[in-house]
């Protein structure tokens, strides 16, 4: 399916670019959340009529992210768990505890915005993860995983 990108998606294309994407994709993902249009003689003209707009919008958003970041970045949250003698916790920390954790700090981040490429924390410690703010904006943050008796 040909589609309009109405923002930059990753691993797809910038504001603007006609991309074909498999139907499904298209039909679940890029068209409900707004990220795309189908590409349409209607469609093209509509978003060319749009487009300075859209920009406006899209620089907002990236100004928007930096800004987070900038006040995200080196952000230390601490969890605590229950865990054994050997430091492996009874369960997980997931994105959703941390998301809670950041919550109570103070920032309102996405639980689908914390990335962690090694799944959830099943062990006591320090680890840096990443946060995307947005396609370009990436915040790292350290998670302090304490066990609790």
């Amino acid at each position: 399916m040909q589609i309009i990108l109405l923002e930059k998606v990753v691993n797809l294309g910038g504001l603007g670019d006609v991309v074909k994407v498999k139907d499904g994709y298209a039909r679940n993902f890029l068209i409900p959340q707004g990220k795309a249009k189908r590409a349409t003689q209607a469609n093209l003209a509509e978003f060319e009529a749009r487009r300075a707009e859209l920009e406006r919008v899209q620089a907002e958003r990236l100004a928007a992210a930096q800004d987070a970041a900038a006040k995200l970045e080196g952000v230390t949250v601490q969890v605590a768990r229950k865990a054994g003698m050997d430091g492996r916790l009874f369960g997980s920390v997931g994105n959703a505890d941390i998301a809670e954790a950041l919550a109570a700090q103070g920032f309102a981040i996405d639980r689908a915005a914390i990335r962690m490429p090694e799944g959830p924390l099943k062990q006591v410690g320090d680890v840096q993860l990443e946060v995307g703010l947005h396609a370009d904006v990436i915040a790292t943050i350290t998670v302090s995983v304490v066990g609790e008796q």
